[in-house]
């Protein structure tokens, strides 16, 4: 399920912060001439002014872009939203199916944008844990679990993030703390099934959670 990059040598975040406060940061400014504008809190017509334009059906599946490539109607999306979750989503899933480090059209590399997207906001635990699932689908296990685990404690209730990190522990032969966020999203109902099996196969799972739906299925996140 997973697929494999070149390890980048260290995280951009990390090293946007490590850079003296007369640099610009290694991903760009975030200032921009529309936005930017936080996602979960949109002004009136904002939001719809740029999807109706940069992030139609089409661009949101990666089939094409509307104004340009896909690449560059997600970087419009994304320097005017930074923190716009499908947009990222729709960036890891283009960038991991095509093996790219940066799409054409796109004014930075597909980390990039995950890492302006917790610089712009960074108490948006939905970010984090898209910043952290990018990094684990590249292969990058160990630099993806502490942003899974700040986006699990910035969003507790999220379901599909308590799920995500529990994952990422069960990789980990963490076990206790992976039944412990295995059971909080279960709790919740998130109707996947894959780390309850990967659980049970390691003989940690004790089925004092609620029953799943039958045909829950496990989705490639």
């Amino acid at each position: 399920m997973l697929k494999r990059f070149p390890v980048v040598p260290m995280t951009l975040a990390l090293l946007a912060l490590s850079l003296p406060a007369s640099c610009k940061p290694y991903c760009g400014e975030l200032a921009n001439a529309f936005g930017p504008f936080d996602y979960r809190t949109p002004p009136p017509d904002a939001l719809h002014l740029v999807e109706s334009a940069h992030y139609t059906e089409d661009v949101a599946q990666g089939v094409r872009g509307n104004t340009s490539t896909v690449g560059g109607d997600l970087d419009y999306t994304l320097r005017a939203f930074p923190n716009h979750a499908p947009a990222l989503a729709t960036l890891a899933q283009v960038a991991l199916r095509t093996k790219a480090t940066t799409l054409p059209g796109a004014n930075y590399a597909v980390e990039c944008y995950f890492e302006r997207a917790v610089r712009f906001q960074p108490d948006d635990g939905i970010t984090w844990g898209a910043y952290g699932q990018y990094l684990y689908r590249l292969g990058q296990r160990g630099r993806a679990l502490p942003l899974l685990e700040k986006a699990a404690a910035l969003a507790p209730d999220n379901a599909s993030l308590n799920y995500n990190l529990g994952i990422a522990y069960a990789a980990e032969k963490r076990y206790d703390r992976a039944v412990a966020y295995a059971k909080k999203a279960y709790r919740m109902n998130i109707p996947l099934a894959g780390l309850r099996n990967t659980l049970v196969a390691a003989g940690q799972w004790d089925g004092k959670v609620e029953a799943l739906p039958a045909n829950a299925d496990e989705a490639a996140r």
